[in-house]
C-alpha cells in the first residue's frame, strides 16, 4: 500500500508540476504580481489534498473543513483533465508547428467539464430494478420494496445537508425495507458528530428495518468508532451475521475484506435456510461466482463507483468481474452500485450516483 501511495502522489506531483510549467509559459507576458498570485493560488490548490488527508481527525470549522477537502479532491480530477488536453495539444504542436492557445483552451475546457460532472454528481439517479425469487415468504406476500444504497461516504465531502437530500429521496420511495451495501462513513467520524448526522440518519423509514454491512472506508475510519456512530443510529449493522426478517427473507451480512478474520460465502451460508428467500450484502464484489453456490438470490454490492469518472471506468471494468450494474449469474441476481453518493472529488463523469429500488415479487 505505501508502494502504491507514493506512486500515485509522484504521478500527481508530476502533473502540477508539468501544468505550472506550462502555465507559466502561457503567463509570460503578465506582471510579476500577477505571476506571483496565480502561483501561490496554484500551489495552495494542489497541497490542498494533503492538507485535507492528513488534518481528516482534526476539529475545525465545519465551513472551511468542507472547502478545504472540495478544493483538495476536486485538484484531483483538475490535474486529471488539464494533463491530458495540456498533453493533446503538444501532440498536435509537434505535427502541427506552434499553437498559442492550447494552455487557455484545456483550462476552460477542464472547467467545463467539472462544472458539468459536479452538476450531475448533484442530480443522482433512481434505477428500478424488477426482479423474481422462486421462493415464498411468510403470510403469502406476493412483493416488496427495498431500496439500496452504498458509498453514501458521509463526512466533509458528503455533509449533514446533502444527507437530508438522500434522506428525503429513500424516503419518497416508502420502501419496506432499506439496505446500505457499506461506506456509509467516509474517512473519520470526526464530522459526523460533529454535524449531528446521527439525527439525520434517523428520519429513514422502512418498516422492516434498515441494514447494512462494513465497507473498507467503516475501516479506514476505524472500526470501532465506525461501529459506535452507527449504533447510535436505526441502522444494524450485520458482519458476517444471517438475520431473519418477520416475512421470513432472510438478510445475510459480510463484513469488509478489510477483516482478515472473516467469514467465507459458504462458512456464512450454513446459517441460511435455502427454501427461503436470503439477500446477501458483501461491499467488495469479488468472487461472485460462489454467490450461487452458496445459494443467494440477490446479492447487492458497492465500492467500485465505476470509476467516478472517465477514464478510470475503464480501470473499474477491467479490475472488476462486475463492476456495474445489473447480472444473473445462474439463479442469483446480482446488483453493483456505482454508489449514492462518492468519494472525494464531487465529480460523476461518464457514471450515475445513484439509488437502486428492487421490486421483488415472491413465488
Amino acid at each position: 500500500m505505501p508502494t502504491i501511495f507514493i506512486a500515485l502522489f509522484s504521478c500527481y506531483l508530476a502533473g502540477n508540476i508539468y501544468i505550472f510549467i506550462r502555465g507559466a509559459q502561457a503567463l509570460v507576458a503578465q506582471p510579476f504580481g500577477v505571476k506571483v498570485l496565480l502561483t501561490v493560488l496554484f500551489w495552495s490548490g494542489a497541497l490542498s489534498f494533503l492538507v485535507s488527508m492528513l488534518a481528516r481527525n482534526v476539529k475545525y470549522p465545519d465551513v472551511l473543513a468542507h472547502t478545504i477537502h472540495e478544493i483538495g479532491t476536486g485538484w484531483l480530477v483538475f490535474t486529471l483533465y488539464m494533463t491530458l488536453s495540456l498533453l493533446a495539444f503538444d501532440v498536435f504542436k509537434l505535427f502541427n508547428g506552434g499553437f498559442k492557445y492550447g494552455f487557455y483552451i484545456s483550462f476552460w475546457l477542464t472547467l467545463c467539464l467539472l462544472s458539468y460532472g459536479y452538476y450531475h454528481y448533484q442530480h443522482p439517479n433512481t434505477e428500478v430494478i424488477n426482479i423474481v425469487i422462486n421462493k415464498s415468504v411468510n403470510n403469502n406476500q406476493q412483493a416488496m420494496k427495498v431500496v439500496s444504497i452504498s458509498d453514501v461516504h458521509l463526512g466533509y465531502g458528503t455533509n449533514k445537508a446533502q444527507l437530508k437530500k438522500y434522506v428525503n429521496m429513500i424516503n419518497a420511495q416508502q420502501p419496506d425495507l432499506i439496505l446500505i451495501g457499506g461506506d456509509l462513513i467516509d474517512n473519520s467520524v470526526t464530522p459526523l458528530y460533529a454535524e449531528n448526522m446521527q439525527e439525520e440518519l434517523s428520519q429513514l423509514k422502512a418498516p422492516l428495518g434498515i441494514y447494512m454491512v462494513p465497507g473498507n472506508h467503516e475501516y479506514i475510519s476505524g472500526i470501532k468508532k465506525s461501529v459506535d456512530f452507527i449504533q447510535s443510529t436505526p441502522i444494524q449493522l450485520l458482519r458476517d451475521t444471517v438475520i431473519t426478517l418477520p416475512n421470513g427473507l432472510q438478510i445475510a451480512g459480510r463484513d469488509d475484506r478489510h477483516n482478515p478474520s472473516r467469514l467465507s460465502l459458504q462458512a456464512l451460508a450454513q446459517n441460511i435456510d435455502p427454501n427461503k428467500p436470503v439477500i446477501l450484502l458483501d461491499h467488495q464484489p469479488y468472487d461472485l461466482q460462489e454467490t450461487e453456490k452458496a445459494g443467494i438470490d440477490l446479492q447487492f454490492s458497492g465500492h467500485t463507483h465505476r470509476g467516478q469518472i472517465w477514464p478510470m471506468s475503464l480501470v473499474t471494468d477491467r479490475l472488476f468481474e462486475q463492476s456495474y450494474g445489473y447480472k444473473q449469474w445462474g439463479n442469483s441476481h446480482i446488483y453493483v452500485s456505482s454508489g449514492l453518493s462518492l468519494w472525494g472529488p464531487p465529480f460523476r463523469i461518464g457514471t450515475n450516483s445513484e439509488m437502486v429500488v428492487f421490486n421483488i415479487a415472491f413465488k
